[in-house]
């Protein structure tokens, strides 16, 4: 990974950090006291200063009542590039829980199929 890009990361990450922890309301003591993590390390991840472990990532997602993800990964960074397969996936987590069922066992199936097509295909080789 180039130094630009793990920079790139880093200083996503502090900004993060530092927006969550606001937005819980929390001092930068009040996050080191409900994580364990140092408040010198914590005052030098929001700086930019240094990156986290994935330990040190999992006792501040805990602490702050995020995922891991919600420390790590831009919004855009996440879900589907395809938009139309993004507005479809909205319109998913709307519907009730039996038809939201029905659509994972679907969608389930199809990459089953896949996998068993892309299986095949290996071992027939």
């Amino acid at each position: 990974m180039s130094l630009e890009l793990l920079s790139v990361l880093i200083m996503g990450f502090g900004k993060r950090l530092l927006t969550l922890r606001k937005e819980k309301g929390l001092t930068q003591q009040g996050l080191s006291d409900k994580s364990g993590v140092h408040v010198v390390q914590i005052r030098r991840y929001e700086n930019d200063a240094a990156q986290p472990s994935l330990e040190v990532i999992r006792k501040l997602s805990i602490a702050l009542g995020v995922t891991a993800d919600a420390l790590v990964f831009n919004d855009t960074e996440r879900g589907p590039e395809d938009q139309q397969l993004k507005l479809q996936f909205e319109a998913v987590s709307k519907l009730d829980t039996k038809e939201r069922e029905a659509i994972k066992t679907m969608i389930d199936g199809v990459l089953l199929m896949h996998d068993a097509k892309q299986y095949t295909s290996r071992t027939s080789n």
